[in-house]
C-alpha cells in the first residue's frame, strides 16, 4: 500500500472515530440534561433522524454509553436510559476513593516522578490563589473546579502504573463518580468556601504524605477526601433544588435499602 493510501486510510479512520466521539458526547448530553428520560427506550433509527448521522457512529456511541454505565441493553433490542439508586452512587464514589487511595499509596511507596510532583505543587498553588480571593464568585469557583480536576488527574499519573491510570479513568467515567460530580451542590451551600478550604487542605496533606513516602497516610487521606462527595450527595437529596443543579440529577431515584 502506498504512503498516500495509508494516510487516507488513517484519516478516514480518525474521521470515523471523531464522529463516534462527537455522537457519544451529544447523546450523553441529551441523557444528562433529561432530554432522554430515565427508563426511556432508545433505538438507532430515531437517533439517526434526531442527530443527523448514520447508524454506524450511533451504534458505536450506544455501545460506549452502555460501557460507561448510562445505558442498559433492552431485552428485545436497543437500550434504555439507566436510573441510579443512591446505593449505586455511593458505591461508585467508594470505588473512586479506593482507587485514588491506591494511587496515592503507590506514589508514596514507589516515589512519584519529580516532574509530576512539581506540576502537582504548581496546581495546588494555583488553587491556593483562587481560594484566597476576597470575593469567592462564580469565576473563582470555576477556577477551583478546573484545578481540582487537574490535581486528581496528576495523582493518577503519580502512581507510576498504567493499570491504575486506566482503572481510574474507567471509575471517574461512571455517572456521579468524578471528583467534580457534586461540586455544583457544594457551590450552592452557605459554607461552600469553608468546605473547599478543607478539601484543598487535604490536597496539600496528600502531597506531603507522598513526599515523605508515607503510603498508608496518603491512602487514608484520599479515601477520606472522596467522602466529601458523599456529603454533597446527601445535601442534594435533602434539598431538591440542589439536586436539580447536578448534571444528570434527574437520573437519580431516592429508593435505597441502606440505612
Amino acid at each position: 500500500m502506498s504512503q498516500t493510501a495509508v494516510r487516507l486510510e488513517s484519516d478516514a479512520s480518525e474521521a470515523g472515530l471523531s464522529q463516534t466521539v462527537h455522537t457519544q458526547l451529544r447523546l450523553r448530553e441529551l441523557i444528562m440534561h433529561g432530554d432522554l428520560a430515565p427508563g426511556a427506550r432508545i433505538t438507532e433509527l430515531p437517533l439517526v433522524e434526531r442527530l443527523g448521522v448514520s447508524r454506524t457512529p450511533i451504534r458505536a456511541a450506544l455501545i460506549r454509553l452502555e460501557q460507561e454505565g448510562l445505558l442498559e441493553a433492552w431485552p428485545t433490542g436497543g437500550y434504555k436510559v439507566r436510573r441510579f439508586s443512591v446505593a449505586d452512587i455511593l458505591d461508585a464514589i467508594e470505588v473512586r476513593g479506593t482507587m485514588e487511595g491506591l494511587a496515592a499509596r503507590l506514589a508514596a511507596e514507589r516515589g512519584a516522578a519529580v516532574g509530576l510532583m512539581e506540576q502537582a505543587r504548581e496546581c495546588v498553588t494555583v488553587i491556593d490563589v483562587v481560594l484566597s480571593r476576597s470575593e469567592f464568585d462564580e469565576t473563582a469557583f470555576e477556577g477551583y473546579v478546573a484545578g481540582n480536576e487537574r490535581f486528581h488527574a496528576l495523582l493518577a499519573e503519580m502512581a507510576g502504573s498504567a493499570v491504575v491510570v486506566r482503572q481510574l479513568e474507567r471509575v471517574v467515567s461512571l455517572p456521579f463518580a468524578s471528583p467534580n460530580a457534586f461540586m455544583s451542590v457544594q457551590a450552592a451551600t452557605p459554607d461552600a468556601h469553608e468546605t473547599l478550604l478543607v478539601a484543598h487542605d487535604q490536597h496539600h496533606q496528600v502531597l506531603d504524605a507522598i513526599e515523605r513516602r508515607e503510603g498508608a497516610r496518603a491512602e487514608a487521606l484520599m479515601r477520606e477526601h472522596a467522602r466529601i462527595a458523599r456529603r454533597n450527595l446527601q445535601r442534594a437529596l435533602e434539598h431538591q433544588p440542589s439536586l436539580e443543579l447536578v448534571p444528570g440529577g434527574a437520573l437519580i431515584h431516592r429508593e435505597t435499602n441502606r440505612d
